[in-house]
């Protein structure tokens, strides 16, 4: 970490835990460096990285405020499945209906489906341009097939990409898929069969439940530290009582609860593989949206021996509609691929063509650098509105990376009350 990371985290940390009040006044930045023996510089870097995050504003001729403190969910151990929501099957399928039936409703804000909604989001106007390009060069596009493992220019633009992350990917090894959540189906697949225990953190996003019922998988419950990720000691403990053969893990910006889990716990899982012989599926859409200029590797980086599945896809940071995704894995290659010739088959050679040339002339990264301090922008817009509206006691989580937020409401609240009084509003 530079000089200057380290002295917007401690900066950072005092807004977080009240140290720094919403207005306060921060020190000028002569004094700042005078104070801390560190340089001018230094300082101006870490109030420029805190004034794009949005912990502070400039007031010209007046100095740095900080500009909000949110209230921060803290928790000293894992989430337990039995603190889960225990609701009936069926009732959750009456939930998701009603979801579907109002989300075009007037007045409704779709917070269910981690996919923000709006152009600002997305490249919309160059992926255009980008689109006419390719179909002028592909004369033939309409009548080809992208068999796997699919694009050759978006594959390598892929392993280029992944050194930011700690892997070294060759394009070869690399298979587009039709999203991510066929890459996590492939890879499931590919590393258990019928019967097999997953191991998969609690709480989880909820497609894995249909997927994994729908494969036969037996489903094994992991506690979830809201801070540091999967709790590996419950892990090694479920091991040694019977094996597993896959472990399914969101490192980074974890659906629903939000952690970025750390580069040391990383390693511990990804060893406890090498030594016990499963695969880590390793779902990673939301690694390249951390917060911080140096990025924490992917579990990929760590891999010696291809236990690791790496599956990411391009929904949450260029385009949704595309439905491109893409995985590396490892030792299960060729049993992977074989298994998407008999689904899919192929992808859009004009969709992949085009995401590849995005990739490959530079807009992707200033469009993630743009898109890193909106998304960052927008928690801390959303948290002021929690701090602000919600009962007294609720506590949220502070995200390093991603857009998603985890809430927890006093104890007293019914939040499935809640649920339907929000769709009484909205009709």
């Amino acid at each position: 970490m530079y000089i200057y990371q380290s002295l917007a985290k401690s900066i950072s940390d005092a807004i977080y835990k009240g140290q720094l009040p919403q207005g306060a006044k921060l020190p000028s930045i002569r004094y700042f460096s005078s104070q801390h023996n560190v340089s001018i510089n230094s300082v101006k870097m870490a109030y420029r990285q805190l004034e794009d995050r949005g912990f502070i504003y400039a007031r010209p001729q007046a100095g740095y405020f900080v500009a909000s403190r949110i209230p921060a969910l803290t928790q000293s151990k894992p989430i337990e499945n039995h603190q889960s929501l225990n609701v009936p099957h069926s009732n959750i399928e009456r939930m998701l209906s009603t979801i579907l039936e109002y989300q075009h409703s007037d007045g409704y804000i779709d917070l269910a489906l981690a996919c923000p909604e709006g152009e600002r989001f997305y490249p919309s106007a160059r992926l255009r341009k980008l689109t006419a390009q390719t179909l002028r060069n592909l004369r033939h596009t309409q009548s080809q097939y992208a068999l796997p493992p699919g694009s050759h220019r978006l594959r390598s633009q892929i392993a280029r990409r992944g050194l930011s992350l700690g892997m070294v990917l060759s394009a070869k090894d690399i298979l587009i898929t039709h999203g991510a959540m066929e890459a996590l189906t492939l890879a499931v697949r590919a590393t258990t069969q019928v019967g097999d225990r997953v191991a998969i953190e609690t709480p989880t996003f909820y497609n894995l439940y249909p997927m994994l019922d729908e494969l036969n998988r037996e489903i094994v419950h992991i506690p979830t530290h809201p801070d540091t990720g999967m709790c590996l000691k419950s892990l090694k403990t479920e091991i040694e009582n019977k094996p597993i053969k896959a472990v399914i893990t969101v490192p980074s910006g974890h659906n629903p609860l939000g952690f970025t889990m750390p580069s040391t716990y990383r390693e511990e899982l990804v060893e406890l593989a090498h030594s016990q012989h499963f695969a880590i599926i390793e779902d990673a859409i939301y690694a390249e949206l951390q917060y911080d200029d140096h990025l924490i590797p992917n579990m990929k980086a760590f891999d010696r021996d291809g236990w690791v599945i790496t599956c990411g896809s391009f929904t949450k940071t260029i385009a949704p509609d595309f439905r491109i995704g893409w995985m590396e894995a490892g030792r299960f290659k060729d049993k992977i691929r074989q298994l998407k010739f008999t689904s899919t088959v192929s992808e859009s050679v004009l969709l992949t063509e085009t995401l590849g040339l995005f990739l490959e002339n530079g807009s992707y990264d200033l469009h993630m650098r743009y898109l890193k301090r909106l998304y960052h922008a927008q928690i801390e817009t959303v948290r002021a509105c929690i701090a602000e509206h919600f009962p007294a006691g609720t506590r949220v989580s502070l995200p390093q990376c991603g857009f998603i937020l985890w809430i927890e409401l006093p104890e007293y609240f019914d939040s499935l009350t809640f649920f339907h009084r929000a769709f009484v509003v909205v009709k």
